[in-house]
């Protein structure tokens, strides 16, 4: 699966929003968080219908999702921000992206009202192509069936389209996250068909990693679920570039500092990054958060973790 090409991405907040040229088409609604091959699947058949009806496929998503409203204090972090989302599924073909604004009121639009108000009503859709878990309205009691049923009466074209297996187990959003979250990056890109990435802003921090010759940039105002704790082989992208870097997610138990930190240290990059964001690409795991005896133990462990970055990062 390809992505980062430079493909006009049409994300809109608002159905209101949406022009009549992008309306009258096939839809697909979910939240497709990390835009996975089980995804793929779905949008491939969307765009076959859409090609078939010669008419736009739109994914219609939710910006927050669900369970940041229903559940907010359990609800994890998203394994993307809507906006790379949104270029994620322009990659794929679709059409346009709505990512409607989530609130209570909504929530409690039962499944017969979202079908006959937004996909018909307002979207016009002629076509839907969901999976075959999907659920809907309030209390997400629309099950695929009942879709089915008013898809029928409404004349509206359904497909439903097989979950995905790798190895005999579904590829699912809640699958990736567990192993993002158990450190297990190479064995989630293998899911998703790309590296796990995070985005952050860099922020000063204790200027120590400069001193011991790795100069780090401590990223904060992450929005995407993090990596487990360990010590990380990573591509950097900084606006248009990319460099290899060494990726720390834990403590600094060495410096006796506790707290969870994310430091990168950008390999050939020569400037200054306070302030701006960076985007990380996890491609393996390389060890776990170490405490050192002696500050010469941790820099020779640190030329060690970048040489082996260097080797896996090409």
């Amino acid at each position: 699966m390809t992505e980062d090409r430079c493909i006009p991405v049409k994300l809109y907040h608002s159905v209101d929003e949406l022009p009549g040229a992008l309306r009258h088409g096939a839809v697909a609604i979910g939240k497709f968080d990390g835009v996975h091959w089980g995804h793929v699947r779905i949008i491939e058949r969307l765009l076959a219908m859409s090609r078939s009806m010669r008419a736009p496929a739109l994914v219609f998503t939710f910006d927050p999702p669900p369970e940041k409203i229903l559940r907010a204090d359990r609800a994890g972090a998203p394994l993307c921000w809507i906006e790379r989302k949104a270029r994620l599924l322009a990659e794929l073909g679709v059409d346009a992206v709505v990512a409607y604004p989530t609130n209570e009121e909504f929530l409690r639009t039962k499944a017969r009202v979202f079908f006959e108000e937004t996909l018909r009503r307002r979207l016009d859709a002629r076509a839907i192509v969901e999976g075959p878990d999907f659920c809907f309205g309030h209390d997400r009691l629309g099950t695929v069936e009942q879709l089915r049923r008013f898809c029928q009466e409404a004349g509206v074209a359904l497909e439903v389209v097989d979950r995905v297996e790798i190895k005999g187990r579904t590829v699912s959003s809640s699958r990736i996250r567990s192993l993002v979250a158990a450190g297990q990056v190479d064995d989630a890109r293998k899911l998703l068909g790309r590296p796990h990435r995070i985005r952050g802003r860099v922020v000063r921090g204790a200027g120590r990693g400069m001193k011991l010759g790795f100069p780090t940039a401590n990223l904060e105002h992450i929005d995407t679920l993090l990596p487990g704790e360990g010590v990380y082989a990573t591509r950097a992208l900084l606006d248009n570039d990319s460099y290899p870097a060494a990726v720390s997610i834990g403590d600094n138990s060495t410096f006796g500092e506790t707290g969870l930190k994310v430091e990168a240290y950008l390999i050939d990059f020569a400037g200054t990054l306070y302030d701006r964001t960076v985007e990380l690409d996890f491609l393996a795991r390389l060890r776990d958060i170490n405490r050192f005896d002696s500050v010469e133990a941790l820099v020779a462990q640190m030329g060690r973790d970048v040489a082996a970055v260097r080797r896996i990062v090409q």
